[in-house]
């Protein structure tokens, strides 16, 4: 496949010789709020983003609520220091159930709707909500269980490279391919939040 073979989703092309395909990311800024949710639906929506992107785990899908210096972010510039990986995870996190009426708002106003799963129940959930592309987070690329499940969908899929080596996106990368994945985009990303100018190339 060349690297630049245009990949279709929905009614849209991805490829260098197209516009840019606009994802707007809404994480954990819903604040546990499926109104404000819905709200920054409309908001992305009226900005112009072409697709919507979650994020798809619970706490205890992600990690678990352990108390060693191993679960807290000791990270001394972080947004979140001294912070409990549990405790942060379940204030994040988009439940489940409102993934459908968040999903439906952004079709509605027009725009792709997907996810970025974080195990393969996940996969299995999104599969049910029948996304038409998957996102695999930097910290998951290579999670090869979750990418052989994401590549066996058959559908087109966006990586972020963060934190991986040349030899590991390697690795991961035939995995895909190997298990049906034809349309895939690596992503360009600097795992660090927030990311500084210094540390962005």
């Amino acid at each position: 496949m060349s690297q630049h073979q245009p990949i279709q989703v929905a009614h849209h092309t991805i490829s260098p010789l197209h516009r840019p395909f606009v994802i707007a990311e809404m994480s954990g800024n819903h604040n546990q709020s499926l109104n404000r949710a819905l709200a920054i639906v409309d908001a992305v929506a009226d900005a112009g983003a072409h697709a919507l992107k979650l994020q798809t785990y619970t706490p205890d899908t992600i990690t678990f609520n352990g108390q060693s210096d191993e679960f807290y972010i000791r990270d001394t510039q972080s947004l979140w220091q001294d912070k409990n990986l549990y405790k942060l995870y379940e204030q994040a996190y988009t439940p489940w159930e409102w993934h459908k009426p968040i999903f439906d708002h952004a079709r509605k106003r027009g725009m792709i709707a997907f996810s970025s799963p974080f195990d393969t129940t996940a996969v299995d959930f999104l599969e049910s909500l029948d996304v038409p592309l998957y996102k695999i987070a930097s910290f998951e690329n290579t999670d090869h269980i979750l990418l052989k499940k994401i590549a066996q969908t058959g559908k087109p899929v966006i990586m972020s490279t963060g934190v991986s080596s040349v030899a590991d996106l390697d690795e991961s990368v035939k995995l895909l391919r190997e298990h049906g994945c034809r349309d895939l985009i690596l992503l360009k990303c600097t795992s660090t939040y927030p990311a500084t100018p210094e540390s962005t190339n």
